[in-house]
């Protein structure tokens, strides 16, 4: 394809675990430019990215840059409070031919039946108005669902992910690796919930996602449609810590031990994700993919969980990469209950200290976020 011929597809915080695997795809079909935005001033080595420096939170900034060129399509990450949304979606649906918001699968209600797009989400059904008041991000995403589809224009379509693990993020729960695996490569006992690990979860390669959402990018048949773009082979949180557990002790050598409390209540106190432990990860989740394998067949050979996990786990741990921020005071509950101790020269700054002694040594913040 010729330079000129090229489309331009504007990729709006795509850092994560589908953004990364989006753009590199994207790139090697050498059909399309792809411009990013991004808070860092970032330089690319490959001549069809372009990194645009600045906050794609900021209306003046996405002004200007959409004034600056015309972009066939515009894949957007952001995550967005709903009032924020209302006044940032006129302005990107003018200005892109195609306009491809990514949702979330968080947004169904419990089903005993396979979830298909058109299953009940929580917004319709959910009875907890302590919960409708707030815009947690299940509610705040079919807000801002609901605000395209009754926009007045076709120009869009909503994505629907759930559970996407690259070998940046690897979550067991509602943990990031941060909570689970950053304890076991340090001996630290693994605390986990048995409720969590009963349940039916679906997880998806980023790899796999990107793929889906790049064969409906241009697609006219795809405008005014929501397509849930993940695989449909369920999997119980026990047997996704089973397969973390297996590949640390053959990789590492270390023999990682884990405490399981009957209920997450206690747990999701210090941890965070009340709403998101209640309302999606007590839930059987599993879903049918049979609409996006219309435009995407290689969904149907997406990788299944234990070989994915086994990839990226394996070259997180191969190449020594670092943690995010910890959270100390989960890791002061997660102590006390397995009778452990980091040394405070382990923990950075002042406040976290504070936070992980007052965590591990009483029970302080057991009067706080009731569950």
């Amino acid at each position: 394809m010729s330079q000129r011929n090229k489309k331009k597809v504007l990729v709006l915080g795509g850092t994560g675990a589908i953004g990364v695997e989006l753009i590199r795809l994207l790139s090697g079909t050498k059909q399309f430019w792809i411009y990013v935005t991004s808070r860092k001033s970032r330089k690319s080595n490959d001549e069809n990215i372009i990194y645009v420096q600045g906050n794609a939170h900021d209306n003046s900034f996405m002004s200007e840059l959409l004034l600056q060129r015309a972009y066939d399509v515009i894949v957007d990450f952001m995550i967005y409070k709903t009032d924020e949304f209302k006044n940032r979606y006129e302005l990107l649906l003018a200005n892109t031919e195609q306009y491809v918001f990514l949702s979330s699968a968080r947004v169904y209600a419990e089903s005993i039946e396979k979830i298909t797009e058109k299953s009940a989400r929580l917004l319709d059904v959910c009875k907890d108005m302590d919960y409708l008041k707030t815009d947690e991000y299940a509610l705040s995403k079919a807000r801002q669902e609901d605000i395209l589809k009754n926009s007045g224009k076709q120009n869009w379509t909503i994505i629907r992910p759930y559970i996407t693990y690259n070998d940046e993020r690897m979550q067991l729960g509602v943990f990031e690796k941060e909570k689970w695996l950053y304890r076991a490569l340090r001996n630290h006992t693994i605390v986990f919930s048995k409720d969590i690990a009963r349940a039916m979860t679906t997880m998806t390669y980023g790899g796999d996602v990107s793929k889906g959402i790049a064969s409906i990018i241009g697609e006219k048949k795809a405008y005014g449609e929501v397509f849930q773009i993940l695989q449909s082979e369920p999997i119980k949180w026990q047997n996704v810590l089973g397969i973390y557990l297996k590949i640390i002790e053959n990789k590492t050598g270390l023999t990682p031990k884990v405490i399981m409390l009957d209920e997450s209540r206690t747990m999701v106190k210090y941890a965070g994700g009340k709403y998101q432990t209640i309302y999606d990860r007590l839930y059987d989740r599993i879903f049918d993919n049979c609409k996006i394998i219309e435009y995407c067949p290689e969904m149907k050979d997406s990788l299944r969980v234990s070989e994915g996990i086994e990839k990226c786990l394996s070259s997180f741990l191969s190449d020594n990469r670092n943690f995010k921020n910890i959270n100390w005071k989960f890791e002061g509950f997660a102590d006390r209950i397995a009778k452990e101790h980091y040394s405070l020269k382990d923990i950075s700054g002042v406040t976290n200290k504070i936070k992980y002694l007052l965590a591990r040594y009483t029970r302080f913040f057991d009067f706080y976020n009731n569950y």
